[in-house]
């Protein structure tokens, strides 16, 4: 798990009470580090000390949570953005 985003952020970001989604929260947070060790080649120790990964996995969890609700291509576009000023 990454220590820079917790249940809490993706929580907090995505407007979830209670805890009948931490599975697929928990999914969403696993899947973060390597989604951005792949587009930056930055491993998970160095993602601690990148303050921007936080706010990719931010982008990241509501692209994956609720992609029907927002502009993927959009956020898609941020995303990439971000991933290519930590690189």
């Amino acid at each position: 798990m990454i220590s820079y985003y917790g249940v809490a952020d993706v929580k907090e970001s995505l407007r979830l009470d209670g805890d009948e989604n931490d599975a697929i929260v928990l999914r969403l947070l696993r899947a973060i580090p390597t989604y951005i060790e792949q587009a930056t080649g930055l491993d998970a120790a160095d993602q601690e000390n990148e303050p921007m990964c936080a706010v990719v996995a931010d982008f990241l969890v509501q692209l994956w949570y609720m992609p029907e609700q927002i502009d993927t291509a959009r956020y898609q576009r941020v995303i990439d953005s971000l991933l290519a000023s930590i690189r």
